[in-house]
């Protein structure tokens, strides 16, 4: 058996290599010729080194690079789908455009599956019709179905090797066919929807509601500081309670999934009122940071702010969506490309931002000792292992303030005040 895998991003590259490592030929395709280049040197822009280690064993046994769509027994489908802000929808435009490589080298009898994650209706609605146009009926001699890729970075292999998997295909031929590609890949359950748009409107569903479980931890942090209430002592002993699970509060939402998936459910009847409202809770979440910050150090004006972690979550290299880089960007300009003022942006103060984790070239990181130098408050973006154990005494004597800002709860913040600092926490 054969697969071809049709975008090598994140969960694309993730999926390519796991087929390859379990002994099946992979074609991995992508039109970006720079991904294909540090691929090809062996150079996967991942932070986690098992993973990394992962895909270059991929690269040197199973998996080849493709410039070019090829024909293969299986197609998987792992294009991006931002969505478009100006006209509030799903940008479908690479599915659209996948659909139609793949409907160039298609043959009776090859299975197509979509992994990204889209509205539902997509599959049946806008994939089906792309392929069927090169002549092959899709259901009758091509099998077709949705898969969606539930995997976390910064915990990729665990999560590809166990996690369970939904199936939904345009008829059974297509399910079988499906569900044999994947069950020797996973550990988990394999779970049979109704059909494609099911399945589609099943992962879209995880990730609302927990866009929806982080914004109720969000209010519960906004309400806890106006009555003097500590929120996670709150939330720790309300989780006693057998019927409740509630989430650590935070700085907002980010990443690729959460902050946008909930807008793929909108049908234009109102109905997403709920996810809306969960949606501008995180969303405002780094204003309401920054405004820590400033009651603290009781104005910005000519103060010098490091931002320590710029990523989405600890542990990882991707800043898409990311809180702590919007905390960055609200205080200043953290780019190397010109960007246009915020407006009721905080444009007094200067920021440095520092990150071992992210790799993004157009940001201007700098180095620890560099960013905390003479800077007045700290605050912490992201989670990392490095920053648990940084030393408050190292990082004081570089700094011109005392004061720092952990709204990921990274840092042990007693610790921190009893070197003097003062400390606020979400």
């Amino acid at each position: 058996m054969t697969v071809c895998v049709h975008g090598l991003g994140y969960i694309g590259l993730a999926t390519a290599a796991h087929f390859a490592n379990n002994g099946t030929e992979v074609i991995g395709f992508d039109v970006d010729e720079d991904v294909l280049e540090r691929l090809s040197e062996g150079e996967p822009t991942v932070s986690e080194p098992d993973f990394e280690t992962y895909v270059q064993d991929a690269l040197e046994g199973n998996l080849e690079l493709s410039r070019q769509p090829q024909p293969a027994d299986v197609h998987l489908i792992c294009v991006p789908t931002p969505y478009d802000e100006m006209n509030g929808e799903a940008d479908l435009s690479y599915v659209k455009d996948a659909g139609r490589n793949v409907a160039g080298v298609l043959r009776p009898g090859d299975t197509v599956v979509l992994e990204s994650t889209v509205p539902p209706g997509t599959t049946t609605g806008v994939l089906a019709p792309i392929l069927s146009r090169g002549g092959l009926d899709v259901g009758d001699v091509v099998e077709l179905g949705y898969t969606p890729e539930t995997v976390m970075p910064g915990n990729t292999l665990s999560e590809l090797r166990t996690n369970d998997r939904i199936v939904g295909g345009v008829d059974e031929a297509s399910v079988s066919a499906i569900e044999t590609l994947y069950e020797p890949l996973t550990s988990g359950e394999i779970h049979v929807a109704a059909d494609p748009t099911t399945a589609e409107f099943v992962k879209l569903a995880q990730n609302a509601k927990r866009n929806v479980s982080i914004a109720y931890a969000n209010t519960l942090a906004l309400l806890a500081e106006n009555y003097g209430v500590d929120v996670r002592s709150a939330i720790s002993l309300a989780n006693n309670h057998p019927r409740v699970d509630i989430l650590n509060p935070g700085p907002g939402v980010g990443g690729h999934c959460l902050p946008v998936d909930p807008h793929f459910l909108s049908d234009g009847t109102g109905a997403t009122e709920l996810l809306d409202v969960a949606s501008q809770v995180n969303d405002r979440m780094p204003e309401h940071v920054v405004r820590m910050l400033e009651d603290a150090v009781g104005t910005l004006h000519g103060k010098t702010v490091a931002v320590l972690g710029i990523t989405y979550k600890g542990n990882v290299s991707d800043t898409r969506n990311s809180p702590g880089l919007e905390v960055a960007n609200l205080l200043g300009d953290v780019t190397t490309e010109a960007r246009t003022a915020v407006d009721g942006g905080w444009g007094e103060s200067s920021v440095t931002i520092h990150d071992p984790r992210a790799t993004d070239s157009r940001l201007q990181l700098v180095s620890l000792d560099a960013a905390v130098d003479s800077a007045h408050a700290v605050i912490f973006g992201a989670a990392h292992d490095e920053f648990a154990d940084l030393d408050p005494v190292a990082i004081g004597s570089k700094m011109s303030g005392q004061t720092v800002v952990d709204p990921v709860d990274v840092i042990d913040a007693k610790r921190w005040a009893d070197y003097g600092f003062d400390v606020r926490t979400i």
